[in-house]
């Protein structure tokens, strides 16, 4: 079995369709776009030089570990927190998957 990995990837709303044609863009083959709400305060605001926006959409693609990279720092160049899209991203282990061809 692959190794696999999951991105979540973290978006202002409005912006989840972008941030999936850029992960397609390097790799990805799909995702769910899940409806989310922030909540940081005006200090994370400041420290972080953002303006955040509550409500979110986030991202999320199962994949084989080997284009983890690629996607990841692509949804970064493109779609990170210097533009509108204001995106954070990030990975996690996934120890098995069912059901997803590309991922067996």
């Amino acid at each position: 079995m692959k190794k696999t990995s999951v991105i979540f990837c973290i978006v202002n709303n409005g912006f989840s369709e972008a941030a999936m044609d850029c992960a397609k863009k390097y790799g990805a083959t799909g995702g769910t776009v899940f409806h989310a709400r922030g909540t940081a305060s005006k200090e994370a605001e400041k420290h972080f030089n953002i303006t955040i926006e509550p409500d979110k959409e986030i991202l999320m693609i199962i994949l084989d570990e080997a284009k983890k990279n690629d996607v990841l720092y692509g949804l970064y160049d493109e779609m990170g927190t210097g533009s509108s899209a204001q995106g954070v991203a990030f990975t996690l282990p996934v120890e098995d998957v069912i059901g997803i061809e590309s991922c067996k």
